[in-house]
């Protein structure tokens, strides 16, 4: 499953996932919001591709424009309401074993900077910490391994061929025109493949 594949597998599913829709040439955006525009390709690498966060919704709609003109037909360019991240992290479910990595914030703070604030690893009804246990609330730490639970029951027969599944997820919050956060911040899932 590529990245492409993994925008629509989690839309289709009961995971708490970023509310994306495909962008249409001459497309109004939401003045009263900010943006966040990416992209996914069908074929060559679905790595680093062009995307522009928390922007205007005019910004948002440029740039949507300028990457439907350059990507294939086929490739898909999709707008959702930017959030303000205050952890992130991936999941790695593969068999018997999950890990989850957390950072302060930004996913990009994990996958760029290779900063890291903990590293949980459930194998064979045990349970490692490799960083600050306390990152994650208890609350957090169980929402995640829950969602884990549903995660390898929809996506098994991927896992019984010995794919492992990665999600990248944020909990995140609403946000104002000025990048403020608005309420409590909330699980989400914002990509899905598989390796």
């Amino acid at each position: 499953m590529n990245k492409l594949q993994g925008f629509y597998a989690l839309k289709e599913s009961d995971l708490p996932t970023v509310r994306w829709f495909p962008y249409e040439k001459g497309m109004k955006l939401d003045k009263g919001i900010l943006w966040t525009v990416r992209s996914a390709v069908t074929k060559g690498s679905d790595l680093h591709l062009p995307r522009k966060v928390g922007v205007t919704a005019d910004e948002a709609a440029n740039f949507a424009e300028e990457l439907i003109e350059k990507l294939d037909r086929e490739d898909l360019v999709l707008c959702y309401p930017y959030f303000i991240a205050r952890k992130s992290g991936v999941l790695d479910i593969r068999g018997n074993r999950i890990v989850i990595e957390a950072v302060k914030d930004d996913l990009w703070n994990l996958v760029t900077y290779n900063k890291r604030n903990v590293t949980v690893l459930f194998e064979e009804g045990d349970i490692r910490f490799d960083g600050d246990e306390k990152f994650l609330t208890q609350e957090e730490l169980l929402e995640l391994i829950d969602y884990c639970v549903n995660i390898k029951k929809k996506w098994s027969n991927l896992l019984l061929n010995g794919k492992s599944l990665l999600l990248e997820w944020s909990f995140g919050m609403d946000s104002d025109l000025e990048h403020n956060g608005i309420g409590e911040p909330y699980l989400l899932f914002y990509e899905l493949r598989t390796v």
